[in-house]
């Protein structure tokens, strides 16, 4: 998949004195809200939908992993095909996929039908995960790059984290489907500019033999390692069913899909930063986790406080997050993701000693100050990313970023059980705590020095497109 085609403008392509797509970029922040929402908002419904549809609470499930598995599985595949569509055509049937689906699912009258209705949500949403990073790319020239990714990249963990808490108050007025047909509106809202707003393309193409090739082996590694994670929180035996992801990943990684992907990220050396926004996602999901069971399970605080305690993360990231894109275009990407990744780490160590004496509040500013430090963190790093992309591997380069976030967000919980499983009690909390910022603190350093730039495989030179200049 080289040269141009008809979904491989360059990032940037904007001339100098063009004017910047803003609005465009407010859809891929919209959509990337809508998206990581549909991640966590049905886990506050699985009780109800489990009696509304007379199913077991472990068939129930499904709903969530439904949407999870295939996002996540798919991320890679996709990315390389989107490297050759348009980009319109694939955004509008995205879009238009997810919000069908998403009706679908509320009007399920049997298990079944919701499962085979999230699978394909899933998959749609897969394709909005890579494509929105690469929008908000497009959108501005190169010196407004920063402050265009800090959108989508600030939007889309609000999405995940306020989940819970608009679903708990749909759930309470309105019933489980509601769940399902709160994001129709923003779909259709994001439609419509769309539509009006981007240039017509050279539309889509079916994925051909190699890419249903890599839908095997991508989709079923990364769906048993993504399985056997999640499951493990209930059964350590379920860590078993990782080692079935080793051998078609390992296939894909040594053939003709896998080496130029691998090429392309060595050369634009970008797997530092794949790592920290792995280790970032990671610790935030495990201090998110630690923190609520420790407030309502040892603490006896009731689920609003908690609620509320917890929103001060996502409160602070909300603040921080424009104020990251701009520094980014000022005094460059990098300094500002590190500074990011070390206010998180700084919030995270100071939730180590917390203890039943704690009031939520001693606990909301250290939350708000390492949102902060999210916030200052994600656009820069996305910007970081997708700026040393070479000009036809945007969507490649945005799908291996999605899977390192969305392995880091699996990742972290389940450790974080272990850690408190094998200590207990509040040595398991203070376990948990470390492991989060643990892992917020090896991200510093992979952000803030610069790796060596490798000499270029043969294989790199004819299957990767050449390196973009470092940031």
């Amino acid at each position: 998949m080289t040269g141009h085609s008809p979904g491989s403008e360059q990032p940037g392509h904007i001339p100098d004195g063009g004017e910047d797509r803003w609005l465009l970029v407010a859809v891929a922040g919209l959509l990337s809200f809508v998206a990581m929402l549909d991640m966590n908002i049905v886990n506050v419904a699985l009780a109800d939908i489990a009696d509304g549809l007379h199913v077991s609470a472990r068939t129930a499930q499904w709903a969530v992993l439904g949407y999870q598995l295939p996002v996540v599985a798919l991320l890679l595949p996709v990315g390389r095909w989107l490297d050759g569509v348009g980009m319109r055509s694939a955004l509008l049937v995205a879009t238009a996929g997810f919000a069908l689906c998403s009706t679908l699912a509320a009007a399920a009258p049997w298990a079944s039908w919701l499962i085979t209705a999230r699978l394909a949500q899933g998959s749609f949403g897969a394709v909005l995960f890579v494509l929105m990073p690469v929008l908000a790319l497009r959108s501005v020239r190169p010196e407004r790059r920063g402050r265009a990714m800090s959108v989508p990249a600030t939007l889309a963990p609000l999405g995940a984290v306020t989940g819970p808490a608009v679903g708990g108050l749909l759930l309470d007025h309105l019933g489980w489907r509601a769940v399902f047909l709160v994001k129709i509106p923003f779909c259709l809202l994001a439609l419509i500019v769309a539509w009006r707003a981007m240039p017509r393309d050279g539309g889509l193409r079916l994925p051909d033999r190699r890419s249903a090739a890599d839908v095997l082996l991508v989709g079923s590694g990364v769906a048993a390692l993504l399985l056997a994670l999640t499951m493990a929180s209930g059964s350590s035996g379920w860590l078993v069913l990782a080692l079935a992801a080793v051998p078609p990943l390992w296939w894909w990684l040594r053939g003709p899909s896998g080496r130029p992907v691998v090429g392309t990220l060595r050369a634009a050396r970008l797997f530092r930063a794949h790592t920290a926004v792995l280790a970032l996602a990671a610790g935030f999901a495990a201090m998110h986790y630690v923190v609520a069971m420790h407030l309502q399970r040892d603490d006896g605080v009731s689920a609003t406080t908690t609620g509320l305690t917890v929103l001060a993360f996502p409160l602070g990231m909300g603040l921080a997050g424009p104020l990251g894109g701009r520094l980014a275009d000022r005094c460059g990407a990098r300094p500002v993701a590190a500074t990011g990744a070390a206010l998180t780490a700084a919030g995270l160590l100071l939730l180590l000693p917390l203890g039943g004496d704690w009031s939520p509040v001693d606990v909301a500013w250290r939350l708000a100050l390492a949102g902060l430090g999210m916030g200052l963190n994600g656009g820069p790093t996305q910007a970081l990313v997708m700026g040393a992309a070479p000009p036809d591997r945007t969507a490649t380069v945005g799908s291996s970023v999605q899977l390192a976030r969305s392995l880091g967000f699996t990742l972290g919980p389940a450790l974080a059980t272990a850690a408190w499983g094998l200590t207990g009690g509040d040595d398991g909390v203070t376990a948990g705590l470390a492991l989060a910022a643990a892992a917020a603190c090896i991200a510093v350093p992979l952000l803030a020095l610069r790796g060596r730039r490798p000499a270029l495989q043969p294989e790199t030179t004819t299957d990767a497109a050449p390196a973009a200049h470092h940031p």
